[in-house]
């Protein structure tokens, strides 16, 4: 068990005087223990090279197996203290924008629905990536489960522009000149895709201002203060959609033909409770669509556009 222990702090820092300082013992010590282990299983784990180690295939089948080990026995004991307190800890990976524009005026709702739950957030500021083996649940954009990752279908990547009502009345964006050009755009800075495309310019006219930031629950809040037309990622802005304090903007929905997924690491087993919040977003998100087609008939979307097979 030392030379499990050993080599997976070695193998995950990438050097033994790395793994020296974390498990307080000498460079020397960790090499020692990392020769016994493999004369024990007779493989080499290790390309010892200059200023580090990289794991050799047989290490890396080993150091995937220990992850995985090591995963099931912090949620075992992180379950044990869970009953032991009454509570369950979830743990999330989503963007700041879902946490504050959809998470957020749901949260007494979630309480009620699951009052035992203490649900923490790993907020991702830039586009939704990176691995979820620290977290229960992410939502990331990917076609489907796969070797690592199990997945739970929300919607496709879907986006409308969208702004506060009283910028539709007050700059003349009505019915019938809802896909000229906005004065002002607000944008989130490398967007993809392009949405220049979406409004018409008439007469020449094009945009006066345009406002652009890195972080899309401003770009989404700046939205809903009036201060121009945005594009709105439908996993975000639904529930804004929905209750009216934003409307679209433009007629024209957008696809990217990505699909917007609840994944978990299949390294984790799998909690009731996970589970279940699992199903109850995917509901809401289902009843946040069917509403926002109900009220926005002529945008296009249909039960048929939020499906699996979209």
């Amino acid at each position: 068990m030392n030379g499990l222990f050993t080599f997976e702090a070695a193998a995950r820092c990438g050097s033994f005087s790395a793994a020296g300082k974390e498990l307080n013992v000498t460079p020397a010590a960790v090499s020692r223990m990392i020769a016994r282990l493999e004369q024990h299983i007779d493989t080499t784990l290790f390309y010892r090279q200059a200023g580090g180690v990289l794991v050799t295939e047989s290490g890396q089948l080993l150091f995937d197996a220990i992850s995985r080990g090591f995963a099931g026995i912090e949620g075992a004991l992180r379950e044990i203290d869970d009953r032991r307190r009454g509570t369950e800890t979830v743990t999330m990976s989503v963007s700041t924008s879902f946490t504050m524009h959809w998470m957020m005026p749901r949260m007494a709702e979630f309480k009620k629905r699951f009052p035992s739950v203490d649900l923490r957030y790993q907020l991702v500021m830039v586009a939704l990536a990176g691995p979820v083996d620290d977290v229960d649940l992410g939502m990331r954009f990917m076609n489907g489960p796969d070797e690592r990752l199990d997945a739970s279908f929300i919607m496709p990547e879907l986006m409308v522009p969208v702004c506060n009502p009283s910028y539709i009345r007050e700059h003349g964006l009505d019915q019938e000149g809802r896909n000229r050009m906005p004065d002002t755009t607000i944008n989130l800075s490398d967007a993809q895709p392009n949405w220049s495309g979406v409004f018409a310019p008439a007469q020449g006219q094009e945009n006066a201002t345009s406002m652009i930031f890195s972080d899309y629950s401003i770009v989404v809040q700046a939205a809903l203060l009036g201060q121009g037309v945005a594009l709105g990622w439908l996993n975000t802005v639904s529930h804004w959609l929905r209750t009216g304090a934003l409307v679209p903007a433009s007629e024209q929905i957008m696809r990217t033909g990505r699909m917007c997924q609840l994944v978990r690491s299949r390294a984790k087993p799998v909690r009731p409770i996970v589970t279940a919040i699992t199903e109850w977003i995917i509901a809401e998100f289902d009843s946040d669509l069917r509403a926002v087609d109900n009220l926005y008939p002529n945008i296009g979307l249909s039960p048929d556009a939020w499906s699996s097979n979209a």
